[in-house]
């Protein structure tokens, strides 16, 4: 097979198209964007006092909050929680990069020198989970979680991780310089950069369905599934100790029934009955896995009360509007907590908002039609920016005023008057540097630490003082645990459909060390993706999973491969470059 392929002689540029092609098809990422330029080491930006103060609540520390059990409080964006035992300890929660684990897990290793026996996901999200490699240690713990989070982790590559991510990157902050950042409303910060380390292990022992009891190192356990900011949550019930651990259900501010990042719907109404089980117990201290513990069963049973009965109230209240007709923009303006839970200090909007569940709640319920007839068909964004800037004599004087909202502090009006402007003229820099400093004064004036984050992170955006790009991969074992099926299932949606109008041409990967094949069918603009071998491929691509998975993800050459022996091909290696090229990058 070496021989056939050198036999082709391909030119230098050829092996560079490979090269190409083959990075481009799968250019995955595992987590959080990064910047692909330098930026402002610092910048100068007004906060909220509101806000500001909150930043109390992240005082680093650990915590110990009951016998043998210890909470890691102001490390990075989540908690982490120590479970001491007879004969070891249990980890709940991990934090979110192996430079985030490496504090505490010292912190714990001064508390208690006894093995990890088990370490407990709450739930997948990366915050709670990329710090495992860290906290495990060489002690080999089971890693413990609900069946679905298993799922949720092989969705990293997901179809739509590169908004996601960018996304991610403006909500949290993590490219704004010193003095951007007050707090991320539920953590200090997000410890996770282009220089930290995944430290990710897969669970080695999950449960389905409702619970499960355990008893580790002499701790009873109870896990308990309770969907609410993810469906696959789980919060873990000590009944010998009255210590309830919520996960992420509650933390101390209005719960983020939607993440700006870009998140599915969340069912609410779940999340209200996973909190009535959580008060049913009568917990005598609570230990969040963002936030401060709180002690006492009256005190957890009336904010635990307090915080279901807003979460239904907001769903109850933007229900009864939609029955009435109500556009999502009609009942932002009608929704609002009543008084009794408005001033409550769980409640403050510091990481979701009222107005973004309402908007959630309306589309989790009916989708994206506000049920004005106006709204099937709306004009494109350039066409209506036209006809504004016809109304307000022209695009100059649309500028002109965006000028004079901005100066009567009417800032989010300058900000939708410059994006009609920045519709008909992309490059128009007065219009940028508007917009930008509209958004850096909305920034400031934000109670909700996402909001803050992303207003200034696209404000820098904006004015080319930051460009988000994606995270180049580093970690071989974790790039080794995707899924070929989550690799292939992102693939379609980054096929070319006017390059592919006229193609009709199938290709079969066989795995020989995983025992897999897929089957890739490019049909006139659609990429049907079946995990088999087809009948009879055009082109037959035979290489390790472990090597493919390496290629992908741009830790090996694909040239070099090809050279080495490591990818074969029947049917013709430049079919094989043209049809890859039909993806995009």
């Amino acid at each position: 097979m070496k021989s056939g392929i050198m036999e082709e002689k391909m030119s230098f540029e050829k092996w560079k198209q490979m090269k190409q092609a083959l990075m481009t098809v799968f250019c995955f990422l595992m987590v959080f964007a990064c910047s692909g330029k330098p930026h402002p080491e610092k910048i100068v930006a007004a906060s909220n006092p509101d806000l500001k103060e909150h930043s109390k609540e992240f005082r680093q520390e650990v915590i110990r909050v009951a016998e043998g059990v210890h909470v890691a409080v102001g490390f990075g964006l989540a908690n982490s929680i120590l479970l001491e035992g007879d004969d070891g300890v249990v980890i709940v929660d991990t934090m979110e990069s192996e430079e985030a684990a490496k504090p505490v897990k010292e912190a714990f290793s001064k508390i208690s020198s006894k093995p990890v026996k088990a370490i407990i996901y709450t739930h997948y999200h990366p915050d709670h989970a990329f710090g495992t490699t860290v906290m495990a240690g060489a002690d080999h713990p089971e890693i413990i979680s609900h069946e679905t989070t298993l799922g949720h982790l092989d969705r990293i590559v997901s179809v739509t991780r590169e908004t996601t991510y960018t996304r991610a990157t403006r909500q949290f902050g993590t490219l704004l310089p010193e003095g951007g950042v007050v707090n991320c409303g539920i953590g200090p910060h997000l410890d996770f950069r282009e220089h930290n380390t995944i430290g990710l292990i897969r669970p080695t022992r999950t449960f389905s369905g409702d619970r499960l009891d355990l008893t580790i190192a002499g701790i009873k356990l109870e896990l308990v599934h309770a969907p609410g900011e993810t469906s696959d949550q789980i919060f873990i019930w000590l009944p010998d100790k009255k210590v309830l651990l919520p996960a992420d259900n509650f933390y101390r501010s209005f719960p983020n029934l939607y993440a700006i990042r870009g998140t599915a719907y969340r069912d609410v109404i779940l999340w209200v009955k996973s909190l009535d089980r959580m008060r049913q117990l009568k917990p005598e201290v609570l230990v969040p896995c963002h936030t401060r513990p709180i002690y006492g069963k009256q005190e957890i049973y009336e904010t635990l009360t307090d915080y279901r009965d807003a979460i239904q109230f907001v769903h109850d209240q933007t229900i009864r509007w939609i029955n009435k007709g109500m556009t999502p923009d009609q009942i932002v303006e009608r929704v609002k907590l009543p008084n009794h839970l408005v001033g409550r200090p769980y409640l403050h909007e510091y990481y979701g908002t009222v107005e973004w569940s309402v908007r959630a709640i309306f589309d989790g319920y009916l989708g994206w039609f506000s049920g004005n007839a106006t709204d099937l068909f709306p004009l494109p964004p350039r066409e209506r920016a036209e006809k504004i800037a016809q109304l307000a004599g022209g695009k100059d004087r649309l500028l002109e005023n965006a000028k004079l909202a901005f100066e009567q502090k009417e800032y989010q009006w300058a900000l939708e008057v410059c994006d009609h402007v920045l519709r008909l003229e992309p490059d128009n820099r007065q219009a940028k540097d508007m917009k930008a400093a509209a958004l850096a004064t909305l920034g400031e004036k934000q109670i909700a630490s996402t909001a803050r984050n992303y207003y200034l992170t696209q404000a820098l955006e904006v004015k080319g003082d930051i460009t988000i790009t994606q995270r180049k991969n580093k970690e071989m074992e974790m790039v080794h645990s995707i899924p070929l099926a989550a690799i292939f299932n992102a693939l379609s949606v980054k096929l070319d459909p006017v390059k592919s109008v006229d193609t009709d041409q199938v290709v079969g990967f066989r795995f020989p060390d995983t025992g897999e094949a897929w089957s890739v069918h490019v049909r006139r603009g659609v990429a049907e993706l079946q995990p088999r071998f087809p009948e009879n491929p055009d082109i037959t691509v035979t290489v390790d999973a472990a090597a493919w998975k390496e290629i992908v993800a741009k830790m090996r050459n694909p040239a070099m491969a090809l050279l080495k022996g490591d990818i074969q091909i029947e049917g013709g290696t430049f079919d094989l470059i043209g049809f890859l090229r039909l993806f995009e990058t």
